[in-house]
């Protein structure tokens, strides 16, 4: 039986767990030769079969990002997708595995930017994390990317705030601490009460790295 034969749509179903459980599958097995056979899937003419098999490839990255990383450049020539489901799934799925294949990721940022510019919300949102993760990857890479998270949290929707700046937490470091903390402070005073509670977690890690800095 063909791993295809288990997607939802394969089996008439209309909800995504038949999805789910063969990420499941597929990561219990570490089936790597099942892995392949869904992306090929994500390149044929049947849009109902590539939505299924994108999310297949995203809960897998969320369970062992390790069995998609190899395929970074599918994911990033679908980011622009007229595809809407395509697009932000394979951004997803990027942002599983980022930090792991930097050199891949970072040598298409254009196509990444571009994405981020242009995509749906879920598609920003996403991206937020691609940029964090090539951040923690490699130092060298913060000099043209940090810019871009930073820039997007002095101007994107007051409620995306603590969400984005959640998502960028994991490449804060002692060197990047002070940026986060002036952003996010000029930011926490057009948030709800809830909403600041987020943000001041994230100040007070970046206020001890900052002290750590200052330190050294």
């Amino acid at each position: 039986m063909s791993v295809t034969d288990k997607l939802a749509c394969s089996l008439g179903r209309k909800d995504e767990l038949p999805n789910i459980e063969l990420a499941e599958l597929l990561c219990e097995n570490n089936d790597i030769a099942g892995i392949k056979e869904i992306v090929d899937g994500l390149k044929g003419k049947n849009k109902t079969v590539a939505n299924d098999c994108i999310k297949v490839l995203y809960e897998v990255g969320e369970r062992n990002p390790r069995l998609i990383e190899n395929y970074a450049v599918d994911f990033i020539s679908l980011v622009c997708s007229k595809n809407n489901r395509l697009a932000w799934g394979s951004m997803m799925a990027l942002s599983k595995i980022a930090e792991y294949v930097p050199e891949t990721v970072y040598g298409r940022l254009p196509v990444i930017i571009n994405a981020y510019k242009e995509g749906s919300v879920i598609t920003v949102d996403n991206s937020i994390s691609v940029f964090a993760g090539l951040c923690k990857a490699k130092t060298d890479y913060s000099k043209e990317v940090l810019p871009v998270i930073i820039g997007h949290l002095e101007k994107c929707r007051p409620k995306d705030v603590p969400q984005h700046a959640e998502r960028a937490s994991v490449c804060f470091d002692r060197v990047n601490a002070k940026d986060f903390i002036a952003v996010l402070e000029k930011r926490r005073t057009s948030l709800m009460s809830s909403q600041q509670t987020r943000i001041n977690k994230l100040i007070k890690k970046l206020n001890c790295l900052a002290v750590a800095q200052d330190n050294e």
